[in-house]
C-alpha cells in the first residue's frame, strides 16, 4: 500500500492491528461455541473474552515471537496467552492456522467490498447528476476516433452510469462469493472440532460456512473476487480515456477541473493536463494485474499448500486500496468536470454537415435509388467536403443525380440535428428508470 494512493478507511482494514483483532474474535467465538457444546469450560471462554476484548495487541511483541517461531499464528497465540493467562490453553482447540487466516481474509475482503460498493454508489450519483444536466447537450459521437453521428453528452454519461450499475451488481456478487468461513481443522474433516463451531463463528463474523474447505477455503472464490475488481478497474479506465480524449487541445469538449494555484507543467506555464484521469488509467492497470496471480492461486496442492499466502498478503491490500482510491478520484473528476457545449457544437459543425450522410443515404434509397448508387452519390459529395472543399448540403443540391431523386427541401430535412436525438428520453428511461 502506497500512502499516495490510499484512503484511511480502506487502509485500516489491512493494518496488523485490525488483522490481530479479527484473529482474536475468530478464536474467542470458536471458544465460546466449544464451551456451549461442553468441550471447554464456559468460565474459560468468558475469561478469554473479558481479557482479550479490549486488549491492545502488541504488534512488535508478536513480530518478535514470530522471529523465533517462524509462524505468525503461533506467535499471535503465544502473545494472547500472555494476556489471557492459563485459560488460553483452551484457545484454538481442534483448529488449524488456515481456519484463522482464511476466515480473517474473507472478513477483510467483505469489509473492503462494502467500501467499494459505497464508492461505486458515489460515482453513480455523480454520473447521474451530470448526465441529466447534459441530457440534451448535442455533441459528436465518434467511432475509431473519427466523427460519426450526433449524440448528447448526457448519453455518454448515461452509458458510463449503466456500466457502473452493472459493476455494482458484480461487486455485490463478489462479496457474497467470498463471504465464507472455515473452522474445520486440519485437512477440513472436522475430526477434532464440531461443525457447529464453524456455524457459530460464521454467524458471529457475518459469513456463511464453507460447504467443503479441505484445509483452506477454495481459491476460486478469491479469483472471482479479484477478477471483479479488475473489471471495475477496466470500466474506470474506459471512462478515464474518454475524458482524456475530450480534453485534447484539438477537441476540448470537456476537461478536468483546474484549481487555483495548480500547475500543469514545470516547463510550460500554459499547460492544463488530464493528470487525474491519466493517474486512474495507471492505477487500473495495477488492479487488473492482481487478477492473474489470484487465478493462479486456485491450483493448490492436494488439501493445501501456502503458495497462495504470499500472493494474498500483497494483492489483498493493494488491489482493494488502489481501486478504492481510483473510484473516489473518478467521482471527483466527474463531479467537477468542466464541460464546453459551445466547443461541442463547433466540432459538430467542423465537417460541414457530413455527420448527416447516413440520413441522405437512407432518403435516396427510400426515393427508389439502389443502395449501391445511393452510397456512391453520397460519398461522391462527401469526399470534397472531407478535403475542405465546400459544404455537404450545397454540393448535394448541386448534384443532378441527387436532385433527380430528392427535392431541395427533402435534402435539407436530412440535416435536422434533432432527428438524431429523438430517442434520448427512451434511453434515459431505460438507464435510470425515470420519465
Amino acid at each position: 500500500m502506497i500512502p499516495r494512493y490510499s484512503r484511511p478507511a480502506m487502509s485500516a482494514i489491512w493494518t496488523p492491528e485490525t488483522r490481530f483483532r479479527i484473529w482474536f474474535e475468530i478464536e474467542a467465538h470458536a471458544t465460546t461455541a466449544l464451551a456451549e457444546i461442553g468441550v471447554v469450560p464456559k468460565a474459560a471462554a468468558e475469561t478469554i473474552w473479558a481479557k482479550g476484548r479490549d486488549a491492545q495487541f502488541d504488534v512488535a511483541r508478536i513480530d518478535a515471537i514470530e522471529a523465533v517461531t517462524k509462524h505468525d499464528v503461533i506467535a499471535f497465540l503465544t502473545h494472547l496467552a500472555e494476556i489471557v493467562g492459563p485459560d488460553a490453553r483452551f484457545v484454538h482447540q481442534g483448529m488449524t492456522s488456515s481456519d484463522v487466516l482464511d476466515t480473517c481474509l474473507n472478513v477483510q475482503l467483505v469489509r473492503a467490498a462494502d467500501i467499494l460498493i459505497a464508492d461505486v454508489d458515489a460515482l453513480l450519483a455523480a454520473l447521474k447528476r451530470r448526465a441529466f444536466e447534459h441530457k440534451s447537450t448535442p455533441t459528436i459521437g465518434r467511432s475509431h476516433g473519427i466523427h460519426a453521428e450526433p449524440v448528447t453528452f448526457g448519453l455518454k454519461l448515461a452509458q458510463a452510469y449503466a456500466e457502473f450499475a452493472r459493476n455494482r451488481a458484480r461487486l455485490v456478487a463478489a462479496r457474497e462469493e467470498v463471504a465464507t468461513c472455515a473452522i474445520s481443522g486440519a485437512v477440513g474433516t472436522f475430526a477434532n472440532i464440531d461443525p457447529r463451531v464453524e456455524e457459530y463463528v460464521a454467524k458471529q463474523m457475518g459469513l456463511s460456512p464453507e460447504p467443503v474447505s479441505t484445509q483452506v477455503i477454495p481459491r476460486d472464490r478469491h479469483a472471482m473476487f479479484f477478477a471483479t475488481l479488475g473489471v471495475v478497474a477496466s470500466s474506470l479506465e474506459r471512462l478515464a480515456i474518454e475524458v482524456r480524449h475530450l480534453q485534447r487541445t484539438e477537441v476540448l469538449e470537456a476537461e478536468e477541473f483546474f484549481s487555483e494555484g495548480q500547475k500543469g507543467s514545470s516547463a510550460m506555464p500554459h499547460k492544463r493536463n488530464p493528470v487525474l484521469t491519466e493517474n486512474i488509467t495507471g492505477l487500473a492497470r495495477m488492479v487488473r494485474g492482481y487478477s492473474i496471480p489470484a487465478m493462479e492461486n486456485v491450483a493448490l496442492w492436494h488439501e493445501r499448500d501456502i503458495s497462495h499466502s504470499s500472493v494474498e498478503r500483497m494483492i489483498g491490500p493493494d488491489a482493494t486500496v488502489t481501486l478504492d482510491f481510483a473510484l473516489a478520484r473518478m467521482t471527483g473528476v466527474i463531479d467537477k468536470l468542466l464541460i464546453y457545449p459551445a466547443n461541442m457544437q463547433r466540432n459538430l459543425d467542423r465537417l460541414g454537415g457530413l455527420v448527416h450522410s447516413q440520413r441522405v443515404l437512407l432518403a435516396l434509397t427510400q426515393a427508389g435509388v439502389s443502395r449501391e448508387d445511393s452510397y456512391r452519390l453520397v460519398q461522391r459529395n462527401a469526399m470534397p467536403v472531407w478535403r475542405g472543399e465546400g459544404d455537404f448540403l450545397t454540393l448535394l443540391k448541386a448534384d443532378p443525380e441527387v436532385t433527380a431523386a430528392l427535392k431541395p427541401e427533402q435534402i435539407e430535412e436530412c440535416f435536422d440535428l434533432g432527428y438524431h436525438l429523438k430517442h434520448v428520453d427512451t434511453i434515459f428511461q431505460r438507464v435510470f428508470g425515470e420519465a
